[in-house]
This record gives structure tokens, C-alpha cells and sequence, in this order.
């Protein structure tokens, strides 16, 4: 697709807000590839005629042939190391390329995002008589977050969560695995380090600084749950025939938050580690959009059910992620900011990662044809600054969602410590 409509590409990646000029180095790479190993099969298959001249020659002939034969092997295997070099510098390239961007989607940066629909209002704290405390507050007067031990344990942007802290969180994230097993999701608890040409074939090395790496041996931890399980089923080909392939993963997630300076250093809302639930699909191009709704729609069915007021937003494509062809965010409103803040995002990735990572399906043809993957998060640590703050109360209490009062000992009401 590249060789043949390459302006696709190069519109795609204006739209990104990102330069033009890798497809120019990509179609080079691919010219020096190519010819490189043209040139390599023409030299192996004149090594493999002079083998058979050899075998039938005599006196001065047979001579002349074997000191051929010696010098061409040695043009064989010099011509070996750079068709391997080009290849690496292909794929080196090539790899640097995002996914192509939906034409629905908006085109500009992360504030040219458009609203799509907003659900319940945001609560009116003036015209209940009292100033909203934040959840950091709130969290320390219900001895639910501890941020002063989690920096002197691990640093900035640390915390423990304990008592209800805890609790609530282990609620979360056990009532999104059940809403997702009700709707046909495998459970997986998914390992928090993985090899590079996972990391990478899901597109978060090459346009993301915000891992962790361990050298020896060469690991990453992953920042969601989507990495192991895009990864789970590579080099496979599966049968969605019968409708998507849906896991859910439970998994800590871990993130550098490079060039996160200054940024929301108060609280729990951008931190290093994490947990969260994710949902994973694999299903056919043909199904992607629809899937990508469905995805959506179980976002906001949790959200419901913590009884948030929030909005969804069609994600810019300058805003997208490497691996992402359109993107929506569910935004709860956070009363103390008077602003909405993502909680969940959901995205179709088509088959920008099946296709890096060899995980295709069988088509009415019994074609091997890529498959697509899809994510969105179910529930995350990060639910509790919304929560906390939504449903506070003037004396410092706050009010549990129906929903996950039986996973704090079926208390309606939070109360501060000491009370």
C-alpha cells in the first residue's frame, strides 16, 4: 500500500501533525531492501550453477571454476550482510510508521477533540451550601490514600491505597471483571513484563518514552494490559468467524509519565503504577467500527454504575496513540478542577498490530487475512478521584455507589477516620 499510494499515507500523517518525511526514508529503505536482495539471490543461484559445473569439469576448466567458486562466496556473503543490513534498516523504519487515522475522526490536537455526548449533570456543591474537597483530601480523612509513605517508599507519584482506599478499588475492578464475563469476555491476569517484539509490535516503543525497560534480559514493563494480550495469540491464526475473540485483563500497569512534569502532581490522577481492567478484542476488519461501539458502550455501563456524570469525546487525531485509528475517551467530571478528566479510552487499532505481530484469520475463502484489535478500559485506579469527589459530603463523608457497597462490607456512607 505504501509503494502504491503513498500520498495516503503522508495525508495521514498531517493529520497526526507529524512529519512527512519518514515515508520518503521508508520507500528508500524499501528500493535498498529489495535490490539488496535481488542481488543476493542472483549471486546464490550463479554459486549454485558453478556447483554442478565443478562436478562435471576437468584440467584447467575445473580450475578456473573453483577459483570462481572462491570468490563468488565470498560476493555471496557480502552481499548476505547487506541484504540482512537493508532488511534491518527497513523494518527499523517501518516500524517507526503509526496507524493510518479514521477520515471520521477530528483532525487537530489533543484540544481539537469533538463532544459526542454528555451524561448527568455535574453536581452543584454552591447550591448545597459547601466547598468540594479534593479527593487527596478526602482520601486522607478516610485513611483511604497514603501519599507521604508512598513517596518515602518509592518516590513521587507513589501512594498506598488502604482501608477503603484499598477496598474500593479491589470493588472496581472486580465488578468490571464481572460485567465483562456476563458479556462473554475471558478473565486473564496478564504478566507485567514482556519481550520487545511484543512492545513493540503493539506500537509502544518506537512513539512512546513513557516505559520501563530492564536490560538484562531485555523486558518491559507494559503501561496497560492491552500489550500481553495483543501479544498473547501472535504468530497464530484464529477464528473469529463466530463473532470477536473478547478478553478482559487484570494487570498492574506501570508508566514513566515522561514530560508529565508539574503536571498533576497532586493525588492519585497521574502516577507511575497502577491497576486496571481491560478489555481486548480480536475480530475482523468488517467488524472493527461496530466492535469499537460495543467497547464504548460497556465503558459507559461501568460508569453508570459508579453514578458519575461524564462525557464522551471523539479523540483528535493529532491526540491518537501510534497504534490507534480512532479513539473515544469517556471524561468524568472532577468537581475541585471544574473540569473533565479522562477515565476510560477505547480504541480500534484495525490491523496495524495483528499485522506486526502475524495474527490473522481464515476469510469465506479460507484466505489467512489479518484480524483487528480493539481495546478500552473497563476500570482503573484513577475512577476513585472522581468518585470521591463526586459523592462527598459537607462533613468529609462520602457516599458509596449502590454498586459497590457490598465490596465495602455494605456501608452506604465512607467515614472519616476517627468518627
Amino acid at each position: 500500500m505504501l509503494r502504491e499510494n503513498p500520498d495516503v499515507v503522508r495525508a495521514s500523517l498531517t493529520k497526526r501533525g507529524e512529519s512527512t518525511d519518514l515515508v520518503d526514508q521508508v520507500l528508500a529503505a524499501d528500493g535498498d531492501r529489495r535490490s539488496s536482495i535481488a542481488a543476493f539471490e542472483s549471486l546464490r543461484s550463479e554459486q549454485k550453477g558453478l556447483g554442478k559445473e565443478v562436478a562435471q569439469a576437468k584440467g584447467d576448466e575445473r580450475t578456473a571454476l573453483l577459483e570462481r567458486t572462491k570468490a563468488l562466496a565470498a560476493e555471496v556473503k557480502a552481499n548476505e550482510a547487506a541484504a540482512t543490513e537493508a532488511e534491518a534498516r527497513f523494518n527499523e523504519l517501518a516500524g517507526k510508521l503509526p496507524n493510518l487515522v479514521s477520515d471520521e475522526a477530528p483532525v487537530g490536537g489533543e484540544k481539537d477533540f469533538t463532544v459526542v455526548e454528555e451524561i448527568g449533570k455535574p453536581r452543584d456543591f454552591a447550591a448545597e451550601g459547601f466547598e468540594p474537597r479534593d479527593h487527596l483530601e478526602l482520601g486522607e480523612l478516610l485513611g483511604a490514600i497514603d501519599m507521604e509513605r508512598g513517596a518515602k517508599v518509592s518516590g513521587a507519584r507513589f501512594y498506598f491505597l488502604k482501608g477503603v482506599g484499598a477496598l474500593l478499588q479491589l470493588g472496581m475492578l472486580q465488578l468490571a471483571i464481572a460485567q465483562a464475563v456476563e458479556n462473554g469476555f475471558t478473565p486473564m491476569i496478564t504478566p507485567s513484563l514482556v519481550k520487545p517484539e511484543i512492545m513493540g509490535g503493539t506500537g509502544y516503543l518506537n512513539a512512546h518514552d513513557d516505559v520501563y525497560r530492564l536490560e538484562e534480559p531485555e523486558l518491559y514493563l507494559v503501561g496497560t494490559s492491552e500489550v500481553p494480550l495483543a501479544g498473547y495469540h501472535m504468530d497464530e491464526i484464529l477464528d473469529v468467524s463466530a463473532g470477536p475473540i473478547r478478553y478482559a485483563g487484570w494487570s498492574s500497569c506501570y508508566r514513566r509519565e515522561a514530560g508529565s512534569y508539574g503536571k498533576d502532581t497532586r493525588g492519585i490522577i497521574r502516577v507511575h503504577q497502577f491497576d486496571k481492567v481491560e478489555m481486548f478484542s480480536y475480530c475482523t476488519l468488517e467488524d472493527a467500527a461496530a466492535e469499537h461501539q460495543r467497547l464504548l458502550g460497556w465503558e459507559k455501563e461501568m460508569l453508570d454504575k459508579m453514578e458519575l456524570a461524564y462525557r464522551v469525546i471523539d479523540t483528535a487525531t493529532g491526540d491518537l496513540g501510534a497504534s490507534a485509528y480512532r479513539k473515544f475517551d469517556c471524561e468524568a467530571w472532577v468537581p475541585t478542577q471544574g473540569a473533565y478528566r479522562e477515565l476510560t479510552s477505547t480504541s480500534n487499532c484495525t490491523d496495524f498490530q495483528a499485522r506486526r505481530l502475524n495474527i490473522r484469520h481464515r476469510d469465506a475463502d479460507g484466505r489467512p487475512r489479518p484480524v483487528a484489535t480493539l481495546n478500552g478500559t473497563l476500570a482503573t485506579t484513577r475512577w476513585l478521584v472522581a468518585i470521591l469527589e463526586t459523592h462527598q459530603q459537607a462533613d468529609g463523608s462520602v457516599r458509596v455507589p449502590a454498586a459497590l457497597r457490598p465490596y465495602v462490607g455494605g456501608r452506604e456512607v465512607l467515614e472519616p477516620v476517627g468518627k
